[in-house]
C-alpha cells in the first residue's frame, strides 16, 4: 500500500509500467468533470472508474481484494477513511473471487485506518485488502 499526495505521483512511475499513464490521467485538469463510469487509458491494461458516491460507515463496508489489477484510489473531493489489512490475514470471505470484475469481499475488519483527503491517493496491490468510501457526505 502507498498513500501520498497526487503531486508526488511521479516518484512511483518506475514501480509498474502502467503507473505513468495512470497518474497522467489522474492529473488531468478536467478529471472532476468526467462522467461517472469506466474510462479507458490503455485498453484493458490501464483504466479508471470515476465514481461519486455517498460515504459509508465502517460497519457497513467490507474489505475487497483484486487479483489482476492494482487499485489506485484518488480522492477528488471529500474525505475517505480507507481501511487496510494484508490479504494473507483475511479469514472471512463473503464469496468467491469474481473474475469478471476482479473483486473478492471479506468480512474481516481492517487493521489500519488511513485518512485520505482531497488531492491524495492510495495504491492497493493484490496483496492489500482495502475498504474504500468510508466517511460522511459524498466522496468523489
Amino acid at each position: 500500500m502507498i498513500i501520498d499526495a497526487l503531486q508526488n505521483s511521479d516518484r512511483y512511475a518506475a514501480m509498474h509500467p502502467g503507473f505513468t499513464k495512470a497518474f497522467a490521467f489522474l492529473r488531468r485538469p478536467d478529471l472532476k468533470d468526467l462522467v461517472a463510469g469506466r474510462h479507458e487509458i490503455d485498453g484493458d491494461r490501464v483504466f479508471a472508474i470515476v465514481a461519486k458516491d455517498a460515504g459509508r460507515s465502517r460497519d457497513l463496508a467490507q474489505l475487497e481484494t483484486h487479483e489482476k489489477y492494482i487499485d489506485i484510489q484518488l480522492v477528488l473531493a471529500g474525505h475517505d477513511d480507507m481501511g487496510w489489512r494484508p490479504q494473507t490475514m483475511c479469514r472471512l470471505p463473503t464469496g468467491a473471487h469474481d473474475p469478471e470484475n476482479d473483486i473478492r469481499f471479506f468480512a474481516d475488519q481492517p487493521l489500519v485506518w488511513q485518512p485520505v483527503g482531497a488531492g491524495m491517493f492510495a495504491v492497493f496491490f493484490p496483496e492489500d485488502a482495502h475498504q474504500p468510501l468510508i466517511g460522511e457526505g459524498t466522496i468523489h
